[in-house]
């Protein structure tokens, strides 16, 4: 494995194609009067396109991410790209993030200067980390993916290898979303030098085909649980799509930026606090417009299709004994989750915020800062 410096760096000319993209955009038409219901609205569409090339700043966004010290690994020939930032604390505990989808590294930049300097934001020393943060295969800049195979499974070997490199005997993990799949890999594969696995997760984890038994809920719950997943297959489109026809698909995220927006604004939109309207309302509207531009500079469209086709196509970890120590932090009122989760409540560590959803590190990052320093140190005590 080779491990060399990485700094995010888009050319003049990169971006001058990217707004005139934007500025020449070819809209569609839309039928009156279905809101949100059949996807992004057209009005705010062009709205949110017109800010992100006219307003949004990317050279500002571009050095607040170079501000962290980036690298590239060579694993297997591919290329995985991930942040490395030390903590000044002589006995801080690594942690790997692992972001999920539609997201991307940029998912914890605001929560990697809390957990490395806690004396700083409200902590304590003994709760320092040094923090990683991978970006998946085909995500951010772990791109272009050339080879199959890159799934779960060989995602997560890629991954402890880097924690090898970095001379990481014992590492604490979180994940969310695909990255909680990347976790569970990893408590299997390495389990005796895995600290502990913190998953983040929402109502949306109880709404799919991959939800554990429900057999022992009430005749309400089991009703209140199909309520659940027949909204939710109203947007499960996105990956029925991508899991099957990723080629396909790639060209118009890789052509069109408005394209990619509204792939990815539409989900931050859904899955984020349904207490509040827009995205804008729910969370940093420019944080997000950085991670779609990392999505469009990175060609993340393409990379993030393939790898939810490999993980489709891809026996599941989920079902595998290991005996890591894991923890969950739910975000959203619903208390089936842990119904159907942790019905008998042997998860010691089950934290639950009634705000938030599916992008906690967006919406509530300091609580979820917090949790991982309570879940991390009372393993560590």
């Amino acid at each position: 494995m080779t491990i060399k410096p990485f700094t995010v760096s888009v050319s003049e000319a990169d971006l001058e194609t990217f707004k005139n993209r934007i500025k020449n955009a070819r809209f569609p038409h839309e039928i009156r009067g279905q809101g949100w219901k059949r996807g992004m609205p057209l009005a705010y569409t062009k709205r949110l396109a017109s800010h992100w090339a006219d307003t949004y700043d990317w050279r500002k966004h571009e050095a607040a991410l170079n501000a962290f010290p980036q690298f590239i690994a060579q694993v297997d020939g591919q290329p995985i790209h991930f942040i490395h930032v030390r903590s000044k604390e002589s006995q801080a505990t690594p942690l790997m993030m692992v972001h999920g989808y539609p997201g991307s590294f940029v998912d914890f930049i605001k929560m990697i200067e809390p957990l490395t300097d806690p004396v700083k934001h409200g902590g304590e020393a003994k709760n320092a980390f040094d923090v990683v943060v991978p970006s998946l295969p085909g995500f951010g800049f772990s791109t272009p993916v050339k080879d199959a195979g890159w799934d779960i499974n060989r995602t997560a070997k890629a991954f402890h290898a880097i924690m090898q490199q970095l001379d990481y005997k014992k590492y604490a993990l979180h994940g969310s979303d695909v990255g909680a799949g990347v976790c569970e890999e990893l408590c299997i594969l390495a389990g005796d030098q895995i600290i502990g696995s913190l998953i983040a997760t929402d109502p949306g984890a109880i709404a799919t085909d991959y939800t554990p038994p429900t057999n022992h809920l009430t005749e309400a719950e089991k009703a209140h649980h199909q309520e659940l997943k027949a909204a939710r297959a109203e947007d499960f489109g996105y990956i029925h799509i991508q899991s099957t026809r990723p080629q396909t698909m790639s060209y118009s995220l890789t052509d069109s930026p408005v394209g990619q927006l509204a792939w990815i604004v539409e989900k931050f939109k859904e899955w984020t606090d349904p207490a509040k309207e827009l995205p804008e309302d729910k969370l940093d509207i420019d944080h997000l417009l950085t991670n779609v531009s990392v999505y469009w500079f990175g060609y993340g469209g393409e990379g993030a299709a393939n790898l939810l086709y490999e993980a489709h196509h891809a026996a599941a970890a989920w079902g595998k004994s290991h005996k890591v120590t894991q923890g969950f932090v739910v975000f959203g009122k619903e208390p089936l989750i842990r119904r159907i989760l942790d019905p008998d409540h042997k998860i010691a560590h089950w934290t639950e915020f009634p705000h938030g959803a599916h992008f906690p590190s967006y919406e509530a990052p300091l609580d979820l800062v917090s949790d991982i320093r309570t879940f991390v140190s009372d393993l560590t005590k």
